[in-house]
């Protein structure tokens, strides 16, 4: 199951990197709405997004070299992602966005990833503790 999770935080950090270089660069194509409000929502979360990359890439690179401090990491990068789930999900429904074709699945399957890939994380980093925390 190590790999996997490993697995998982390289898919999460190239999923982060490719999404915010689509947003700025072709809007158009990952957007799930053109309204104004839904741009300026979205604007908000690089930041969010940036601390939860670096967050899998210190969970990756600690679980790797098995240092202790990967417990750390883990937790840090499924809590940034179940806190970013949180207020993607809630907007989406608040506005209807998954309803709203194309978009809306894009953005379900994006909501959905980053649920499983949080929820995975924290409870594997959890009942693992005791071999991470063993360290080498």
């Amino acid at each position: 199951m190590r790999r996997t999770i490993e697995v998982m935080l390289v898919l999460a950090i190239v999923l982060d990197v490719v999404y915010w270089t689509l947003w700025f660069a072709r809007r158009d194509w990952i957007a799930s709405e053109s309204r104004q409000a839904y741009y300026e929502f979205e604007n908000a979360f690089p930041l969010a997004d940036t601390w939860l990359g670096v967050a899998c890439v210190c969970a990756l690179v600690t679980l790797r070299r098995r240092r202790p401090s990967a417990l750390f990491w883990l937790i840090a990068s499924g809590s940034a992602g179940l806190y970013l789930f949180g207020m993607d999900f809630l907007y989406d429904v608040e506005n209807g966005i998954f309803a709203t074709g194309a978009g809306g699945v894009f953005e379900a399957v994006i909501v959905t990833l980053t649920l499983a890939f949080s929820l995975t994380a924290l409870t594997w980093s959890w009942r693992e503790r005791g071999e991470l925390l063993g360290g080498a």
